[in-house]
């Protein structure tokens, strides 16, 4: 199993980035956190106020081999994500070689739809933030979970979407061991 990354960036949603590397790592996942920030700090700021610092910077490490690359919402979080060049580059990469993508709340529709990484698939994001015209099928579903997509709507569903990619990388009984764990119905 390689490394998964994680973006941060200002105005990330916390529950959607912290929830979802604590699941993935009670699972024995490798997941790094990722600052996306313009001042080359690794100090990153949620949309709530909570302060993080992230373990790397872009370019500390060859993300090109990650398992996953994930991307939390939140606002201005998700435009961030959308606006860095660095990020979108790795997310292009990463599909074109047949890599894994999550993405939660915000970022399905600001980040992934506008790069084509969902289009002809299902996939569902934070109500009301579904893009016009586009080439995706956007369901209501809370979570959607493809062979190398996962896609998240929203906050309260921040287990089941960390859930799902602990099920795609380790397989359902440790995801199930860890939802166990966690007292999740």
């Amino acid at each position: 199993m390689n490394k998964s990354y994680l973006f941060l960036a200002p105005g990330f949603e916390e529950i959607e980035a912290l929830a979802t590397i604590d699941v993935m790592r009670r699972a024995g996942m490798d997941v790094t956190t990722v600052a996306i920030t313009t001042d080359d700090s690794q100090t990153v700021t949620g949309a709530h106020g909570v302060t993080v610092k992230a373990d790397i910077m872009p370019g500390d490490e060859d993300m090109s081999v990650a398992e996953w690359l994930i991307c939390p919402g939140g606002m201005p979080g998700a435009s961030n994500l959308a606006a860095s060049s660095e990020v979108t580059a790795l997310l292009k990469a990463q599909a074109a070689r047949g890599g894994k993508i999550a993405a939660i709340c915000a970022s399905p529709a600001l980040v992934l739809e506008p790069l084509g990484i969902l289009d002809g698939r299902d996939a569902t994001c934070y109500p009301g933030m579904e893009p016009t015209n586009s080439k995706a099928n956007m369901t209501r579903e809370r979570v959607v979970a493809l062979d190398t997509i996962i896609t998240g709507n929203g906050p309260a569903s921040t287990f089941p979407f960390a859930l799902a990619i602990v099920s795609n990388s380790c397989g359902k009984e440790a995801a199930d061991k860890v939802a166990a764990g966690m007292l999740f119905c």
